[in-house]
């Protein structure tokens, strides 16, 4: 599955250009000009899936730092002060990653 079978490839584009500075990265304005934030859950955890590289069932710091990449091969990755505030937004339990659950909280927030 493609993101851009969730996502509009317009609305991708329109996100990643807003965030193409280092440290310029807010994910509540990414999740909402991308359109995930009016998404199904269950959409939401497809999305989850296909960031998950390693099919941990987790998002793990260095998946983050590529995030944006996830969007479009040609995004930058995130800094490790974007990476850090990111994951410490999402990781509700602590246990320095993201479940899906902490995801679709972070995504509805």
């Amino acid at each position: 599955m493609a993101i851009t079978d969730i996502l509009s490839a317009k609305d991708i584009e329109s996100a990643l250009s807003s965030c193409q500075a280092d440290d310029s990265f807010n994910y509540k304005s990414f999740f909402s000009t991308v359109g995930l934030s009016t998404k199904t859950p269950d959409q939401i955890k497809k999305v989850f899936g296909i960031l998950d590289q390693d099919k941990s069932g987790f998002i793990e710091e260095e998946e983050l730092q590529l995030f944006l990449k996830n969007f479009s091969s040609s995004a930058r990755v995130l800094t490790s002060a974007e990476t850090k505030a990111f994951l410490a937004a999402g990781d509700t339990d602590g246990d320095g990653k993201i479940g899906v659950e902490e995801f679709q909280s972070l995504v509805k927030a």
